[in-house]
């Protein structure tokens, strides 16, 4: 059976996991909630990670060392940045990068980190599958696109902002996780996908 681990930030997330999971079972490690239990065949750990690049990225490493998991999984809400993008649609980050992170005094390109470079690239399978997944639902009045996610410790309601991160990184959406949590997977070498409904 595989184990598939989910990383929420916020409650409403974390319902609307829990509400198809089976067997629900808990454990509290340093003051977080996991919760155990099953999708159809595979076995499930889901967790509120809470809002923000630092605790996105404490709760995947405890996730990955803890519960020894094939994948993880981010989902969750965001904001448009691409114009063609409405509430309800969407994206699958191909490739994730940090907006906020600035190294540039030392010759780098904004978002790039050392060691890890600039993008951070999605399984490719994830992203398959998903993509399957999203094109086979029935009842869809809302677009799907694969695309980049940018991800920032800013709740990013400027326009000017806005358009800055979206000219830079041509990214499709914002949000305040998805980065932190692809660029530890990225270091401990486990695949992973981040999913985002404007």
């Amino acid at each position: 059976m595989s184990k598939i681990g989910i990383i929420v930030a916020m409650e409403e997330e974390l319902e609307s996991i829990l509400d198809i999971m089976d067997n629900i079972e808990e454990k509290e490690i340093y003051g977080l909630t996991f919760k155990t239990g099953q999708i159809e065949k595979n076995k499930i750990i889901v967790v509120k990670c809470g809002v923000g690049k630092v605790n996105a990225a404490r709760v995947t490493q405890i996730l990955i060392d803890t519960f020894n998991v094939k994948c993880v999984i981010n989902v969750g809400a965001a904001g448009a940045l691409n114009p063609f993008l409405n509430i309800g649609d969407i994206v699958i980050g191909e490739k994730l990068i940090q907006h906020d992170f600035d190294i540039t005094a030392f010759d780098h390109d904004k978002g790039y980190i050392t060691g890890v470079g600039d993008y951070i690239y999605s399984d490719i399978e994830l992203i398959e599958k998903f993509k399957k997944a999203a094109n086979n639902l029935k009842e869809k009045d809302y677009k799907i696109k694969t695309g980049i996610i940018a991800t920032g410790d800013i709740f990013c309601t400027d326009i000017e902002m806005k358009n800055k991160i979206y000219s830079k990184f041509d990214a499709d959406c914002v949000e305040m996780e998805g980065a932190a949590i692809a660029q530890v997977c990225y270091l401990d070498n486990i695949p992973f996908i981040v999913i985002r409904s404007i």
